[in-house]
């Protein structure tokens, strides 16, 4: 048991735990509470606390600013040392009906500023809800507390002063328009058999793997949530085998200052921060970027039938937005259950201070923001333009150098290219759902599909207010939410039984084409002809994809291990399939040699070609320096695009440009995604002659080559085949 000398006042200055030679200050915010405990544990083990240190509201509760309710409850205790566990209890008024309230003194609570947290969560029982579950089936039990005391199945809190040796990282610091992103699941990269490492699954284990990122070429990796989580948030078991189903994605955040804990080798004690910080200082090394996918949306607390974690026993009506006129219930714009209050004062103050803290103290150099249009709803739960808490965030000191991506949208707005100023990128959907059709086969969206490849003008125009370009738009044809970019060529149809859901969960418009055939031709009795053409032409299809979101302007975003061919076996919904669904099998390097290849050699090239890398819209009358020439349509015929009804045909030219630095060359795309072959006349090349790069109806090793081994095109027209996209070179 730590020796305790004495307790003092303490100070409101910072929230969490601060840590001195001499002790530790704990500070929590609470308006609602009559009164606090600090709890104290000698060992991860224990049931019961050590210590329990009453906070008393005469000499340490601090009201800072009444008039928003921020009143921060605060001791100093001495003799504590680092790696001290500890939680919280607060008692106060239970009366949700009336005005929200939800404090139960039975209930252990988490700080939401603990930099770590230790133990699993043992809710099963119910023993952390607030509420009185004696009788389930009533519709309104959550309106009387609890009696039970929960201590004992509660996570701990890990006061932990990290001493980690940055070795002098620097950010890297890459342009956003120079990126190339890798969306990725920490566990998933490395948790399969036949990464044949030890530290499968865990930050020390995604280490082992950065040369293959190098390799790749990817400049950034966005990290699904390792914010800590709850892994059995969910009621889902495998249909066929009974087996509880683990939150795989981790969107259902616990603590957001703390790493999560079953991502580190060792996972205990605060450990798991310095393991975190050595995954930054190695992909910082290889120049890759750390961007974090967060959830400020909404927590695990869940809707009014869910646990008593953190907020809702601190301050739930200001936490939450609660139901008008109801505020036994919650307002629900996130399919979760509830919806963080975002633009109160107080949990602004939290996400700042959380984000702050991700960069500062563990050198994250961007975020990812899970249903971001939560951010624009503001106090009084209507919608606004630029709240305080997105203009908070976008002109924040700290926060200046780091990347902002928002994921522009929520159950309630749909905000793609209105989220806000040139601070912000955002995920374009609306790119994905148009090269998914187009290259399926659908026709009559070749003017809608011109749009996206130019940068989402009609999205992300500068206005006289807001310079925005097209490195704004996220490109991407998959991501961890639907099918697999192999998926997407072999399943006509979502196959999410294992689920537990029904097969009623995820998506059911996924824009996809089998090809021929659902699922693996390998299982299939049809004769093998035919199992190999089908297999052709979904590498064919692959690549189209490919080509077409390397070579678009805008910021590329990679699923991780669909440069592999990735499967989870046709499920569109992996969110709790924590297992070789999620899992990357590197064994695919060798067997999808050919995929991984093109991803590759296609990255290479979008990076030896600044125009295709726009940071400025292509104007026919810009002007002013260094001079970009303009984007060109094309058909069949040269300058005669066809963007008819019936159209499956679409090619455009990236003009020469020169400046005192560089010099780039005309390049020409064309894609066919009709079914027969297209004889195209090829535009002038200006006194040069055009050279294949790739083709992706060739066979491995001519579908896409290094430049320095271009085939050169004596004739000037070319045969496009079938299901297939080519890209030429002029010089």
């Amino acid at each position: 048991m730590p020796t305790i000398t004495n307790l003092l006042p303490g100070t409101p200055d910072r929230l969490g735990p601060t840590i001195t030679a001499e002790g530790i200050n704990f500070a929590l915010q609470s308006a609602g509470a009559t009164r606090v405990e600090l709890l104290l544990f000698d060992n991860i083990a224990d049931r019961r606390p050590s210590q329990v240190i009453p906070l008393s509201p005469k000499t340490n509760r601090t009201v800072v600013d009444e008039a928003n309710r921020i009143v921060i409850w605060h001791i100093f205790v001495e003799g504590l040392p680092n790696e001290t566990l500890y939680n919280f209890r607060a008692d106060g008024p239970y009366n949700p009906a009336a005005d929200g309230t939800r404090f139960n003194v039975t209930k252990t609570l988490i700080d939401p500023y603990a930099p770590a947290i230790t133990g699993d969560f043992y809710w099963e029982s119910g023993d952390a809800l607030g509420y009185d579950n004696s009788n389930p089936e009533l519709p309104d039990r959550h309106l009387l507390p609890s009696t039970t005391d929960n201590v004992a199945g509660a996570p701990r809190c890990v006061a932990f002063l990290s001493d980690f040796d940055w070795e002098g990282d620097r950010h890297p610091d890459i342009p956003i328009e120079e990126s190339i992103i890798y969306e990725v699941n920490v566990r998933g990269f490395t948790r399969h058999q036949s990464s044949e490492s030890d530290l499968a699954g865990t930050y020390r284990g995604f280490i082992e793997r950065i040369p293959h990122l190098k390799e790749l070429g990817i400049t950034a990796v966005e990290l699904l949530p390792v914010m800590e989580f709850d892994r059995f948030d969910g009621p889902f078991r495998d249909p066929l085998t009974g087996e509880r189903l683990a939150n795989a994605w981790g969107y259902n955040t616990v603590a957001f200052f703390s790493p999560e804990s079953h991502y580190s080798y060792y996972g205990k004690l605060g450990v798991q921060i310095d393991e975190f910080k050595m995954l930054v200082r190695e992909l910082h090394k290889n120049n890759i970027e750390v961007i974090l996918d967060v959830v400020f949306n909404h927590t695990r607390e869940g809707n009014q039938i869910g646990p008593t974690v953190s907020f809702r026993g601190l301050d739930n009506n200001i936490y939450y937005m609660l139901a008008p006129g109801h505020p036994e219930s919650y307002s629900d714009f996130t399919g979760c259950g509830n919806t963080l209050n975002c633009n109160h004062p107080v949990v602004r103050r939290f996400i700042l201070d959380s984000l702050r803290y991700w960069v500062t103290e563990m050198h994250v150099d961007g975020f990812r923001f899970d249903l971001a249009a939560v951010f624009a709803i503001g106090v009084d739960q209507q919608e606004k333009g630029k709240t305080p808490l997105i203009h908070e965030i976008e002109t924040d000191p700290v926060l200046s150098r780091i990347k902002l991506i928002a994921e522009p949208w929520s159950i309630r707005q749909y905000m793609l290219g209105a989220f806000s100023d040139r601070r912000w990128a955002e995920w374009n959907g609306k790119f994905r759902d148009v090269v998914r059709r187009f290259v399926k086969g659908d026709p009559g969206i070749t003017g809608e599909l011109a749009t996206r490849i130019a940068g989402s003008y009609d999205l992300f125009a500068p206005t006289p207010d807001s310079e925005r370009s097209p490195f704004h738009s996220i490109n991407f044809v998959t991501c961890h939410d639907g099918f697999t970019l192999n998926d997407l060529v072999s399943f006509d149809k979502k196959h999410n039984e294992r689920n537990g859901e029904g097969n009623h969960d995820g998506a059911n418009e996924n824009h996809s084409w089998n090809c021929g055939y659902e699922g693996y031709v390998e299982f299939s009795d049809l004769p093998d002809e035919q199992k190999a053409a089908i297999e052709s032409l979904r590498r064919q299809q692959i690549k189209n994809f490919l080509a077409i979101l390397f070579l678009s302007q805008g910021t590329p975003m990679l699923l991780y291990g669909d440069e592999m061919r990735r499967t989870a076996e046709g499920n569109n919904n992996t969110a709790f399939q924590d297992n070789q669904l999620n899992w990357i099998n590197w064994g695919n390097t060798e067997r999808h040699a050919e995929i991984l290849r093109f991803t590759q050699l296609i990255i290479a090239f979008r990076k030896r070609h600044q125009i295709v890398r726009r940071w400025r819209y292509m104007t026919p009358d810009e002007s002013e320096t260094p001079v970009l020439r303009k984007i060109t349509w094309h058909g069949v015929q040269p300058v005669e695009p066809d963007f008819s009804g019936t159209s499956r045909f679409l090619a455009w030219c990236l003009e020469a440009f020169q400046t005192d630095q560089r010099t780039d060359v005309p390049i020409y795309v064309a894609s066919n995604a009709f079914w027969e072959p297209l004889t195209v006349e090829l535009p002038k090349a200006n006194g040069r002659h055009w050279y294949r790069i790739a083709d992706t109806s060739l066979p491995q090793g001519q579908d896409i080559v290094s430049e320095e081994c271009a085939f050169f095109l004596p004739e000037p027209s070319y045969i496009v085949r079938p299901r297939s996209t080519i890209v030429l070179v002029a010089r």
